[in-house]
């Protein structure tokens, strides 16, 4: 029996659509409570009210998206979810003052939009927990039964063990194959006759992942493989389904053919003109909304110590060009005095007092918009590195260039999901995540990431 929950962001489409059918309810509900003894007040405010619960639903949905409330791999919190989403209804009820002063004829009135807020937040709650306990029900789960059980299988357990982790699967048990150093627990494992597709019929597994040490250990487990795929059971490989499940692509015992003949790559003529319009169009948007800022940032740094406001330093781009990133000064002058490179470090001494406080709320990134502008960089993409770093890392870490096939950015998919790296561990494990950018950007993934980095910017995550 084929199971509910494979895939991630088709879920997540369908929890926006139903969150944005009930905020735009919610106004009407709250219209209703609202005049319920006055019927010329509810006709009146019935007057255009479709696109003015259309407009209230959006603002909210898109402020929740900031906040990282539709992330399809964000983890389970009850806690986290409510601070998230209180942040989120406080934003986007801003927000909406700010459109209705703009847009008079949009405004609801005091008394319904404080009505819709509240219930539109308890709503959205309710509806969350209606939405995690149907999935997470072990029948929507897809069953997945695993070809392996050495050093590449323990990855599901070593790395993808908690249940945010296996939010759409469930492991049903590892099967082990001949030659493997058996690195899972014995109770985990599945031992029998018959081969893999008898066994996943006889568990009723919905995918066969294939997760052997060795490449050429498929070929005894081929036929048995095709005829779960002709009995429609899915057959899928370690990389295919880290990156399905988690987001990132894992570099251990990893295939170079796999990143060759693999999905994704999108650097054709139409995808490089959307993104170039998409960063010319949103930099130059917030570099005037912000510009005021930025005035009172430089004033502040010049106040505290002497020194240029601005410094610019050599970073890598695509295709590993060099070019001068430009950044608000947030440490002493003399911070690298040997003219030796040194990784940030928290509680850094050699950040100023402003530096500190424009690093935490990521102002010192701002001149960086001057970069989108030349086309240097882009709003979103993998992090620019120095050369030293990167002559460095490209030795250690394998496919550590592949990240300079696209772009770098001011914010991107491995800022969002781990936080800020200061050593070539932490380079490493930010590739995972790079690299599944690099294969799997679109416009939307664009736009879905620099909406989240307004909770990464408020939140103060990650700063250094």
């Amino acid at each position: 029996m084929s199971r509910l929950g494979k895939s991630g962001p088709s879920k997540v489409f369908f929890l926006w659509f139903f969150e944005f059918a009930l905020l735009a309810g919610c106004v009407r509900l709250a219209g209703s409570l609202r005049f319920m003894h006055d019927a010329p007040g509810l006709l009146e405010f019935s007057d255009n009210l479709l696109w003015r619960a259309v407009l209230f639903a959006l603002v909210l949905c898109l402020s929740m998206t900031a906040f990282g409330l539709h992330h399809v791999y964000l983890r389970k919190n009850r806690f986290g979810f409510l601070l998230r989403e209180l942040y989120a209804f406080v934003f986007g009820g801003v927000a909406l003052l700010v459109l209705y002063y703009l847009f008079p004829l949009a405004y609801i009135g005091r008394g319904v939009l404080v009505s819709t807020l509240l219930l539109g937040f308890f709503g959205v709650m309710i509806l969350r927990l209606a939405w995690g306990a149907v999935f997470a029900s072990h029948t929507l789960r897809s069953r997945v039964l695993v070809l392996g059980a050495g050093e590449t299988a323990s990855f599901l357990e070593r790395r993808m063990r908690r249940s945010t982790d296996r939010r759409n699967f469930r492991v049903i048990g590892y099967v082990p194959s001949a030659g493997d150093e058996i690195k899972i627990e014995s109770n985990l494992l599945v031992r029998g006759e018959g081969n893999v597709d008898q066994v996943a019929q006889l568990l009723d597994a919905d995918e066969i992942l294939v997760a052997l040490d060795e490449e050429k250990q498929r070929c005894p487990h081929m036929e048995a493989l095709l005829a779960a795929i002709g009995r429609g059971v899915r057959v899928c490989d370690m990389p295919t389904f880290v990156e399905r499940e988690a987001g990132m692509i894992t570099l251990t015992r990893l295939d170079p053919s796999w990143l060759v003949f693999g999905h994704g790559y999108d650097h054709s003529l139409p995808r490089r003109i959307n993104k170039r319009a998409f960063d010319f169009a949103f930099a130059s948007l917030i570099l005037v909304l912000t510009s005021p800022l930025m005035l009172l940032v430089a004033l502040a740094i010049r106040l505290e110590s002497k020194g240029p406001i601005l410094y610019k330093q050599v970073r890598v781009g695509i295709h590993g060009a060099k070019f001068w990133v430009f950044k608000f000064r947030s440490m002493r002058v003399d911070a690298e005095k040997d003219g030796v490179a040194q990784w940030a470090k928290r509680d850094d001494d050699r950040v100023t007092r402003v530096g500190r406080f424009i690093r935490m709320a990521r102002l010192d990134e701002l001149p960086q918009l001057i970069n989108v502008l030349r086309g240097e960089m882009s709003l979103v993409g993998p992090r620019p590195e120095r050369p030293q770093f990167v002559d460095s890392l490209n030795q250690q870490i394998r496919f550590y260039d592949m990240r300079h096939s696209v772009l770098p950015g001011l914010t991107g998919w491995a800022q969002l999901r781990y936080p800020y790296g200061a050593s070539v561990r932490d380079a490493e494990e930010k590739l995972r995540f790079d690299l599944f950018y690099v294969k799997n950007h679109t416009f939307f993934s664009d736009l879905s990431i620099l909406l989240q980095t307004v909770e990464v910017v408020l939140l103060g995550k990650g700063a250094r």
